[in-house]
């Protein structure tokens, strides 16, 4: 034969460098998919009552990249792509149970259709730059998975499912095609349907008869009348759907409805005269080949050549945690290592005494709590677990099933207490900070923390999503946790820990504190080889001691002040209803996307931006684009707003408020963001509006605990573009700093060419775009969204801040390139950051891993900053033992609360730890305000 089916050519391969395409396909992998599809044809014996699933791979990751929001794997490339490929691979496997399967690639390159007509697919726009570099991954899943990747040049993958959807009928099976592409309902029979796997439906002739209104072998003819706008095939010019269909149900073929031509009459006979070539020429594009030359390999089609090991290692590089469990359940041959363990139950006077001899003489153990609620500041202890040799814990109940041996709560804690507060000797856990807060708040300051599990794996992977002690142990132990649902059950079924019998909770906790303590010499391993041991020592576990302050002072809130609110943003919301209703001429569930799609795009004839996989997208992006056409849109914005403030704060922080402290305690969390950042959750303190009004209103119920006391902020002033200037060394920008000017106006004063009491607010406010802008690598298509500006006008504008501060693109083009040569990038405080899909010489358009690249370096030191400044205040505060507490960090910003006669001290004290903390190249500047609550500081 002329051609054989082959591993495609990977698209977007040639953006990667030499080392990366290494790492993206690994030869092996190559070889035996090219060994499979070049094997002769071994056609099974009889496929009768067997299903073959042939996937048109580049429809399937399309849909995907656009359906699934934008996510970065732990080295800070693109995955959603991949992501959504191998999630609905999976399915295929687990839920259609294929017999056969195979995967048909796109090759590089024209087609035969393009040699016929040379404008075909001319129309398309280019690969977005985040999916090309997602290929070589996806090719790497279906390796692992056994999936057969089909490739042959000059023909597209829908004439590979029309040639494997021939065979298979031939043989006597089934075949589904697993495809958006219109074009193979023309594959349609007895015995071959299509499979969308998103809405998990098989489309055959009746599905087609229903939504076309005509049979299969009438689709090719169907299409050449309407022709494809996406493939760029010109059809009959104003011949749509309807007319197609009639003319079908009347003539039957194209050729029939040109032999009864004369029947035909008014303007659709001149239609049909005048495209009789398109019609034709694009029938020709339309058919697909049955016969693509080349040979297929059935028996490496057929399910179950899974290599879980090394699917296991994808998902772990990828970030896809949540997958590990079903792809073990499809492992037959990859038993996990034995795990040795003796749980012991502590559960009377004489086992805890001979226990409490034993734990004294540690110089550090494995710690954790068990308690009735995730809440640290309202859970009650249920037991405790110690570990201190791998392979033996121990469990202390103080609570459990009435008829069950525990041990006394009082005494139990009151004879700990020595060895806990004991700071010579050390603690090791997972998540060390829930189980001080806890032990806090029974009245015990645990002291000694050396070693978290969790902030460990967080500096080693700070790309990863998940820490969590189940997933450590799987990635470094081999081992599967005990599951807590195995324990408490799920639903409405599920019950307290303390209900649980003891001897099962002993397993559950004992395994808890014994992971953690096999994990800890491993990750401290691997944070000396990776040069962070300095960094978790010296920064990430010090400010786990100043998280557990913030978390445990918590902030009071002025319940009847948000209550108020509340009313009040009830009756705008209610008004704003009103609005819409008016304005769209008819009443209709406001936060239906269904319902608002119908209104905005068929009732108002809105323009379609952007669509989802339920149909065109209604998200704040499109409202907002919308909003510049139509006043409905911004309408719907606002209510939106005003809806979720009420929803998210004004209604849910009072019940937040603990009984016992009467304020709101927030989860602030150090291994989450991967910049370096902390976040907060319970509630979410980080996004409340800043300067908005609404944003104030809800700030104005954030109160000193204490009465007559004021709350003090302290907040970096252009910390990230000081750390900019730092990093850059730009003569221009630095001056600037240095001379203490509002750097948003000089900007642009020197790119607009005006004095500085010439700038208007307009200007400043286009000039702060750009600066911040450029951190995070704002396409000029960006900027002229948010500006409102012509495109051309805002490529002007970025042109010209690099013309004024060339020493920001040179830091920004080694930056990516020494990223891009050493696979990590690092922060001021040696913070790493692994980061794949950098591209030589990167232009100034950058794509995501460019993007994260620049902010993690620039937004992660800032974040060392603040932290180093939380570690540095908080020491000096008990030092002095002034009375002002730490309430919150919100991103650069630090909130106490003081009495009066404190204020002044305070405020100097905060300013010099935070400006000192660090020298750079330009002064750190501190905002330091005073007031009643949150909004007047």
């Amino acid at each position: 034969m002329a051609k054989s089916l082959r591993q495609p050519t990977l698209p977007g391969i040639d953006d990667l460098a030499d080392d990366e395409v290494a790492a993206a396909v690994e030869p092996e992998s190559v070889a035996v998919a090219e060994a499979r599809c070049q094997a002769p044809a071994t056609a099974p014996p009889d496929l009768t009552g067997k299903t073959v699933y042939v996937v048109d791979a580049n429809s399937l990751i399309f849909q995907v990249f656009h359906a699934i929001p934008e996510m970065t794997g732990p080295k800070g490339e693109p995955v959603n792509a991949v992501f959504g490929f191998t999630r609905d691979l999976l399915h295929l496997i687990e839920h259609r149970n294929p017999d056969y399967l195979f995967c048909a690639f796109d090759m590089a390159g024209p087609t035969f259709r393009h040699n016929r007509y040379e404008q075909y697919k001319a129309t398309r726009s280019e690969m977005p730059n985040d999916l090309a570099p997602q290929f070589p991954a996806i090719h790497r899943v279906a390796s692992a998975m056994g999936i057969p990747v089909l490739g042959v040049e000059e023909y597209e993958a829908d004439d590979l499912l029309a040639t494997l959807a021939h065979e298979t009928e031939q043989f006597g099976g089934d075949c589904f095609l697993v495809t958006a592409d219109k074009d193979c309902r023309q594959l349609i029979t007895e015995h071959v349907s299509v499979y969308n796997v998103r809405k998990d439906a098989v489309f055959d002739a009746a599905a087609l008869k229903q939504e076309w209104g005509i049979a299969p072998e009438q689709v090719v003819d169907f299409q050449s009348l309407v022709g494809d706008a996406v493939d760029n095939i010109p059809g009959v010019a104003r011949i749509g759907p309807k007319t197609a269909r009639e003319l079908l149900e009347k003539y039957g073929t194209l050729e029939g409805i040109y032999e009864h031509i004369d029947e035909i009459t008014g303007a659709k006979r001149q239609y049909l005269l005048d495209g009789r070539q398109n019609a034709f020429l694009s029938r020709e594009l339309v058919r697909l080949d049955s016969a693509v030359p080349g040979t297929i390999d059935w028996q490496a089609g057929r399910v179950g050549g899974f290599d879980v090991p090394k699917l296991l290692a994808l998902c772990a590089e990828f970030g896809f945690h949540r997958m590990t469990d079903q792809i073990r359940s499809l492992d037959v041959g990859h038993a996990p290592a034995e795990w040795i363990a003796d749980y012991r139950t502590v559960d009377t006077p004489e086992k805890f005494a001979a226990f409490l001899d034993d734990l004294r003489r540690q110089p550090h153990f494995s710690f954790d709590t068990e308690t009735t609620s995730i809440n640290p500041t309202q859970a009650e202890i249920v037991g405790y677990s110690f570990a201190w040799k791998a392979g033996e814990a121990y469990y202390l109940p103080v609570r459990g099933p009435a008829s069950e041996a525990k041990l006394d709560a009082a005494s139990t804690l009151a004879a700990l207490r020595p060895v806990l507060e004991d700071e010579h000797i050390g603690k090791i856990g997972q998540n060390l900070k829930y189980d001080v807060l806890v032990l806090r708040a029974a009245g015990v300051t645990m002291r000694g923390v050396q070693f978290d599990t969790m902030v460990a794996s967080y500096l080693l992977d700070a790309g990863e999503r998940n820490h969590n002690l189940d997933e450590l142990a799987a990635r470094y132990l081999n081992h599967t946790n005990i599951k807590i649902s195995e324990l408490i059950g799920t639903g409405k079924n599920q019950k307290c820990i303390d209900e649980a019998p003891i001897e099962r909770v002993t397993q559950y906790a004992g395994e808890d504190a014994d992971v953690a303590l096999r994990l800890w010499p491993m990750l401290a391993a691997k944070l000396e080889e990776a040069g962070l041991t300095e960094l978790f020592e010296r920064l990430e576990m010090p400010l786990v001691d100043v998280l557990v302050e913030l978390e445990y002072n918590g902030i009071q809130i002025d319940v009847e002040r948000l209550a108020a609110l509340s009313s009040d943003y009830g009756g705008r919301i209610t008004g704003l209803e009103q609005e819409i209703y008016t304005l769209a001429g008819r009443e209709f569930n406001i936060a239906s996307p269904k319902q608002l799609q119908q209104i905005l795009f068929v009732e108002q004839k809105l323009p379609v931006l952007s669509k989802t996989k339920t149909g065109p997208s209604t998200d704040v992006d499109v409202l907002e684009e919308l909003a510049r056409q139509h006043p409905l849109p911004a309408k719907i914005i606002e209510y939106r707003q005003f809806a979720k403030l009420k929803g998210t704060y004004l209604d849910a922080l009072p019940t937040m408020v603990n009984p016992r402290t009467r304020r709101v305690h927030a989860s602030f969390h150090q291994a989450v963001a991967a910049t370096g950042r902390l976040s907060s959750s319970d509630p979410n303190l980080q996004n409340i509006p800043i300067r908005t009004d609404t944003g104030r209103e809800i700030r104005s119920a954030f109160l000193p605990g204490e009465k007559d006391w004021l709350l003090l902020a302290a907040d970096y002033s252009q910390i990230e573009l000081r750390v900019l200037a730092h990093f850059s060394h730009d003569a221009v920008l630095s001056e600037a700093f240095a001379r203490d000017e509002d750097i948003h106006t000089l900007v642009a004063s020197q790119v607009y060419n005006v004095a500085l009491d010439a700038v208007t607010r307009e200007m400043r406010r286009a000039a702060k775009a750009v600066n911040f802008g450029i951190i995070y690598g704002q396409s000029a298509f960006g900027l002229a969204r948010a500006l409102e500006i012509e495109q051309t006008r805002a490529a002007e504008f970025i042109d010209a801040y690099f013309t004024r501060y060339p020493g920001v693109g040179e830091f920004f083009t080694g930056l990516l390139e020494d990223a891009r040569q050493r696979g990590y990038v690092t922060t001021i405080l040696g913070r790493r950051r692994a980061i794949r899909g950098i591209r030589p010489g990167a232009p100034r358009q950058r794509n995501l891993s460019e993007r994260t690249a620049i902010n993690t370096v620039i937004q992660g030191s800032a974040a060392d900053l603040i932290k180093q400044a939380m570690i540095a205040v908080h020491a000096r505060l008990r030092r002095e033992q002034l009375r002002a507490r730490l309430l919150l960090q919100i991103h650069d910003e630090l909130i106490f609360e003081v009495p009066p006669d404190e204020a002044d001290a305070l405020a100097a004290l905060v300013a010099a730890e935070m400006s000192g903390v660090m020298t750079l190249g330009v002064p750190l500047k501190v905002d330091v305000k005073t007031g009643r609550n949150w909004a007047e500081v």
